[in-house]
């Protein structure tokens, strides 16, 4: 009677440390793709056309590519939101300039790049390994869910673009930003000691 307990502590033991090994790998991997963003989302861009595909082939998971779709949205509002909402709760921490006078504090995003392409990646995944099971092709009319997911993509993002106007935010940077100091200032600057 005392080895079986030993003997199932003995066979977790293994298994435990085969996952932990697993799961090292797995985030070794997932942390070199981190500076190759490009990539990483011609990556997920070639998984969603293969989920794409698999839901064109199969003509079904309708209502999971709509929940696909409505998380996606989700994850995206998210990405261009900022951490600190200065709508609902002014911080001490950084906030977005209001005023033209005001400091220039850098845009933080709620949702980080990297975990929206892994959320979405993951999401992307879970729906296409939901194709391969029919009790998630519920049948519904698509164009309905369609004309609705459209709907609601275009007020949430009228509503996301009216709060960055609002707030005077861009939440996305394209390329560096080139600044023209003043030339007579960095000229004349000499160091008294």
């Amino acid at each position: 009677m005392e080895g079986s307990g030993g003997d199932g502590a003995s066979v977790a033991a293994p298994l435990n440390q085969w996952r932990h090994d697993a799961w090292k790998l797995f985030q070794f991997y997932l942390d070199k793709t981190t500076p190759h963003a490009v990539y990483r989302w011609i990556g997920t861009f070639v998984f969603a056309s293969l989920y794409a595909l698999r839901v064109f082939y199969v003509q079904g998971f309708y209502i999971v590519t709509y929940g696909l779709g409505i998380y996606i949205l989700n994850l995206l509002i998210g990405f261009l939101s900022p951490l600190v909402d200065p709508e609902l709760e002014p911080s001490d921490g950084p906030m977005l300039p209001t005023k033209g006078s005001d400091e220039f504090k850098p845009f933080i995003r709620r949702l980080p790049e990297f975990k929206f392409w892994y959320a979405v990646t993951k999401a992307c995944c879970v729906a296409f390994i939901m194709t391969f099971f029919s009790m998630f092709d519920v049948p519904v009319f698509w164009p309905i869910l369609l004309c609705y997911w459209i709907v609601l993509f275009v007020l949430t993002m009228k509503r996301q673009i009216m709060h960055m106007i609002k707030y005077k935010y861009v939440p996305l940077n394209i390329g560096k930003q080139k600044y023209s100091g003043k030339k007579g200032a960095a000229s004349s600057g000499s160091r008294a000691d």
